[in-house]
This record gives C-alpha cells, structure tokens and sequence, in this order.
C-alpha cells in the first residue's frame, strides 16, 4: 500500500492495545469539549443576534470551522481506535474523515487571515469613511472562504490520492499523497503566519502613530496606551497558540516528504508524534474561542471608544492650529 519498493503493508495489529487507548482517548476528550466550546459560542451569538456586525459574522463562522475541525478529528480518532492498523497504511474509510479535516482547517485558517485583516481595517480607516468594513463584505468573505476551503480540501475525493499505492503516498496521512500534503501545506502556512503578522503589527504602529499625535496635541493618551498593549498581548497569544497548534503539523509533513522509511520502521515513534500533533490543532480550536470572544471583543469595544476619541481630538488639535 505505502508504495516504497521492499515495504509490505501486510502487518495487521501492530498497535499496542494500551497505547492506542492512551492516544485514542485524550483525543475524543479534547475533541468533544471543542465541540461543546464551539457550539456555545454559536448558540449564544445567535440567541444575543448580535451577527449584525461584521467582524461577529467572522467570529460565528470560525466557531463554525472550529466545529467541523473538532467533529472530523473526533472521526478519526474513533476510526483509530476501533481499527489503528488504517491510520498507517491507508485506507477508503480514511479519506472521507481527512477531507473534511483538511477542509476544516483550512476554512479555520482563512478565517483568522480575514479576522487580522478586519482588525486592521477597523483601525485603519477609523478615521476615514472612504471605505467600511460591512455585513455583506464579511458575508462574502465567509462565503469565498468556504468555497476555496472545500475545493482544496476535497481534491482527494477527487482523485488526488494514493489508494492504489502510488509512490509519493505519505506514510503519515495515508492514502493522502505527499505532493498534495505539500501543496496544501506551505502555501497555507504562509498565508497563517505573514498577514496576521503584518496586520497585526500595522495595528501597533498605527495606535502608536495616533499616540503620539494625540500628545502633541495635549490629549490624553490612556486610552490609546491601553489598547495598543491589549493589541500587543492578544498578538501574542494568537502567534503562540497558532505556532504550538500548527508548527509539529508542519515538521511532519516535511519529515514525510523527505523519509524513504517504510511504515513499520516508524512505528511506534512517529506515529505517536503524528497523533499529538492533531491533539495541538484540536486544542488550537478550543483555544480561538476564548481568545476571539473575549479578548479581541474587549479590543473591539477600546477601538470603538478610540474613533470618537481620535477624531474629536485631531479635529480639534487641526482647528487650533489654524
């Protein structure tokens, strides 16, 4: 099945039956109280109906793809436990639950890229009105997220795969390919990582640009200090929590598009690691709630209070020095 020449996928019950349990069970843990984070964050925007602004639109949606993360990596974990033996050399029963895995973070991605770029915008053009971020803008962008998330993600039920044991099959992820793992991957890990960055460090510079202009002009700068170190803390947790969540994912996908080992000669090592790693991305689903909904809502209620303070402020600072 692995397509690598002298390896044989005829091994059945090479699992430990303690360590499968010791894998198996923390992840349906951590995946259903994901689920039950998730659906509360969902449930309580849609009974407070407070989806009329855009950037609880985003919120709503990544609770969503959070869901569907958490739901499809509980499947796999029930698949792993009841037949591991699948989950390292591939079979039919596993390319439904990774698609809608693969989907699911990608659709979560994309929505943390359009939530940093929707921060900076709120900060940006606070003090213009040239352009607004709407609800039909984020509606779109929910909308082209899904679409670009279930194109990519459904390309092995398309018939990028390695069912018929193809030599680039991964060792890791089988009968998903290397090629497909690598295509998806690092174009993607890119998009996580650089915008959020910049955006978010162009918030920083921006409130501190603001900072300083409101000095000149006499103002009172409390308020500014007070959400460019809550733009700061909350940056810092986002990086931290995606570099945790999605760098191991990342090394083995890597290590699984250099190795020429063959499956049986990884055991029991790498496909623990290759285990632990989902645990982090489910635990990166977990995490987004309380970070989105409770810290960056506080951050959005300073930038809020900021737009009046700002532009009250420097229209007066512009007035007296005419």
């Amino acid at each position: 099945m692995n397509g690598f020449p002298n390896c044989s996928s005829n091994y059945t019950n090479i699992w430990n039956h303690y360590l499968v349990l010791a894998l198996g069970i923390p992840q349906l843990t951590i995946n259903v109280a994901s689920m039950i984070f998730n659906c509360t964050v969902i449930f309580t925007r849609l009974a407070t109906k407070d989806l009329h602004k855009p950037i609880s639109i985003l919120f709503c949606n990544l609770a969503v793809s959070d869901l569907f993360t958490s739901f499809s990596g509980f499947w796999i974990a029930m698949l792993f436990i009841t037949n591991p033996d699948i989950t390292i050399f591939g079979s039919k029963d596993m390319l439904a639950p990774y698609a809608l895995y693969t989907t699911s973070i990608l659709s979560t991605v994309y929505n943390l890229v359009s939530i940093g770029v929707e921060r900076y915008l709120a900060v940006a053009e606070s003090m213009r009105t040239r352009f607004r971020v709407a609800r039909k803008h984020s509606i779109a962008v929910v909308f082209i997220n899904w679409v670009l998330a279930f194109f990519l993600g459904c390309l092995p039920l398309m018939g990028w795969n390695c069912l018929h044991g193809e030599k680039s099959v991964s060792v890791l992820y089988s009968p998903f390919c290397v090629n497909y793992l690598v295509f998806i991957t690092i174009p993607n890990v890119v998009v996580a990582f650089i915008i959020p960055l910049f955006t978010y460090l162009r918030i920083i510079i921006i409130l501190r640009k603001r900072k300083l202009r409101m000095k000149a002009c006499g103002q009172a700068t409390g308020t500014y200090k007070s959400a460019e170190i809550q733009v700061a803390r909350t940056s810092i947790f986002i990086w931290l929590l995606a570099l945790i969540s999605y760098a191991p994912f990342f090394a083995g996908v890597i290590f699984d598009a250099t190795n020429h080992q063959c499956h049986i000669d990884l055991y029991p090592g790498v496909y623990i690691f290759r285990n632990c790693t989902a645990m982090l991305i489910t635990i990166n689903c977990l995490g987004n709630p309380i970070i989105y909904t409770l810290k960056v809502k506080i951050l959005g209620a300073k930038l809020k209070a900021l737009k009046c303070l700002s532009s009250n402020g420097i229209r007066a600072c512009t007035i007296e020095n005419i």
